[in-house]
């Protein structure tokens, strides 16, 4: 395997910034930078050296590039200085996966699932001065809980495992009394309903110089000529919220996903408009980092350089971001088909080859209740994490089958818990069950898609062309891809041909969204857009942006909609 250097350099304390644009506070101490990192298994205590946090200890990125085995146990150390005042909480990003977090040698709490964050109030733990943290982590890899695509044996489409902490840590100050959430609902195109847990009764909201004092925890501010977010305007309302001694700074937006048929056929709309969303797969791997990029312009090159080519959504394939890359979606206008990350096992004959080459019906495999209980945790926590983001509009809850179990009822709860989104609870195939959308994957053939009735039309993924640089490439040996292109002119020509000869043609029969495999080159595969290391994006841009104007042009076209 090569060693491939992203542009995106790390610093000594790298992500060092607020990692909550929507609850945002004066209070932040960064905890990044190194820390002590031991392996423990059967008893005994060895030190590897200082990783790099938060950057996983598998990566190069991280100074340890070990990979952790079944039966170790991680223990990360280090010092921390604070004067505590009020309320003292440590917010992990992210930790993979089965953590105890444990202040001055006393235990602070603990945390399951490795894609999800959580705090923990240490107020009781900290003293003035020196304070000593130690985070011990269990990594089994167990498809009892989210994995996403790591495997021990990587290769092809699976890849380097993590583990650990690989999320930016922090702390800050509360008051006693303290806002603990908010929840940001826009019902309509100009109004936004906030919703706050915990704090004192009396609440006072400052927006666009105004205040607006109210008791109790829910508000609804309705907004005068509103300005409309979307891809093109992604404009972003700011206000504060003030709550006794406490203070937050936020931001909303107005925009609706809503399903409306035309024509008896069913769209995706954005606004009340039925939208184009033209996608790409999006895995978050880099090279030197694995899960996590040097630092946060790694998250904005891959949303601006993909809007630079066209392209106007993501799809966050089987892995949670952390919360700044979705303000930076927000921010920067690219909308988001967000994932779930599965749980359960994998088959390649039942999950992947009888599905391409037709054989779709579903055939039952074991589910625990264990598992299933998980999943539905992680997932409505998911839908918690994300909830205010404007840029996430769409969900996706079983990819290719993977640990799909009781799809229809999990499709309901989850749907439940968000109406304001569209779900897709199968895609790719295994769809004999309830879903918004009719979602499909379409590899190794023609694009030839008919519509189900009541149902927006979304191609998943397809594509996977690979164009492989050598000298930005991870496996001089072996390449994996769909079809293989010579060089970046042939690249180039060839996913004009697939958008033009088979994307364009299936708008004129209701297709709503297409999501090409994928930004960036990951480990093996040599099928993204720009390569691993992103030194290099391999299309002529010019040639992208003129087949995303043709791909737009025929929607509005179908739809009769006039610019």
């Amino acid at each position: 395997m090569i060693r491939l250097t992203t542009p995106y350099s790390t610093g000594e304390t790298p992500h060092c910034y607020y990692p909550r644009e929507q609850m945002k506070r004066d209070s932040f101490i960064c905890l990044n930078g190194y820390w002590s990192l031991s392996v423990g298994k059967n008893g005994d205590v060895d030190y590897i050296g200082e990783v790099l946090v938060p950057f996983p200890p598998e990566s190069e990125a991280s100074g340890i590039e070990r990979i952790t085995v079944k039966g170790e146990t991680l223990i990360y150390q280090r010092v921390f200085e604070i004067s505590p005042h009020g309320r003292t909480l440590i917010h992990f990003g992210a930790v993979d996966c089965l953590c105890e977090v444990f202040i001055n040698s006393k235990p602070a709490g603990e945390h399951s699932g490795g894609y999800l964050p959580f705090t923990l109030d240490i107020t009781g733990l900290v003293c003035e001065g020196e304070n000593t943290i130690t985070v011990t982590v269990n990594d089994p890899l167990s498809h009892d809980y989210g994995w996403g695509k790591q495997k021990h044996k990587r290769g092809g489409m699976w890849y380097t495992p993590i583990s650990g902490i690989w999320q930016t840590v922090w702390i800050e100050s509360v008051p006693e009394k303290y806002i603990e959430s908010i929840r940001l609902t826009t019902p309509d195109l100009s109004s936004v309903k906030i919703e706050t847990v915990g704090g004192d009764e009396k609440k006072t909201l400052i927006f666009e110089g105004k205040e607006y004092p109210y008791e109790g925890n829910s508000f609804i501010l309705t907004v005068d000529s509103p300005r409309l977010w979307s891809p093109q305007d992604p404009f972003l309302y700011g206000f504060e919220l003030v709550c006794g001694e406490d203070r937050i700074s936020s931001y909303f937006a107005l925009r609706t996903v809503t399903i409306n048929e035309r024509d008896g056929v069913s769209y995706i709309c954005l606004n009340g408009k039925p939208y184009f969303f033209h996608g790409l797969l999006d895995q978050g791997y880099y090279s030197d980092g694995i899960y996590t990029p040097g630092n946060e312009k790694g998250f904005i090159d891959d949303i601006l350089r993909m809007k630079e080519l066209g392209f106007n959504m993501l799809r966050k394939h089987i892995k949670i971001e952390p919360d700044i890359f979705y303000y930076y979606c927000d921010k920067y206008g690219m909308i988001v088909f967000q994932d779930m990350v599965n749980n359960g096992g994998y088959n390649f004959i039942l999950d992947t080859a009888l599905p391409t080459v037709g054989i779709r019906h579903f055939l039952s495999r074991p589910s625990s209740k264990k598992r299933q209980r998980i999943f539905m945790k992680e997932s409505v926590a998911t839908v918690k994490h994300l909830y205010n983001h404007p840029s996430v509009v769409y969900y996706t809850i079983f990819n290719e089958g993977w640990g799909q179990h009781k799809a229809t009822k999990v499709y309901r709860k989850l749907k439940e818990c968000d109406p304001s989104r569209i779900w897709d609870t199968a895609s790719g195939w295994f769809k004999d069950c309830e879903s918004d959308v009719q979602s499909e994957h379409i590899y190794f053939r023609a694009v030839d898609i008919k519509p189900q009735k009541g149902r927006p039309m979304v191609l998943s993924e397809f594509g996977g062309y690979s164009c492989k640089l050598t000298e930005h490439s991870y496996n001089h040996e072996k390449t994996y891809g769909y079809k293989t292109c010579a060089d970046r002119r042939e690249f180039t020509s060839d996913l004009e041909e697939l958008y033009i000869n088979e994307i364009v043609p299936m708008i004129g029969r209701g297709l709503c969204a297409a999501v090409l495999t994928q930004v960036s080159d990951v480990e093996d595969e040599t099928n993204g857009l720009v390569t691993y290391d992103r030194q290099v994006i391999k299309p002529d841009g010019e040639v992208m942006r003129s087949v995303a104007d043709k791909i737009f042009r025929a929607f509005d076209e179908q739809c009769g909609i006039d610019k």
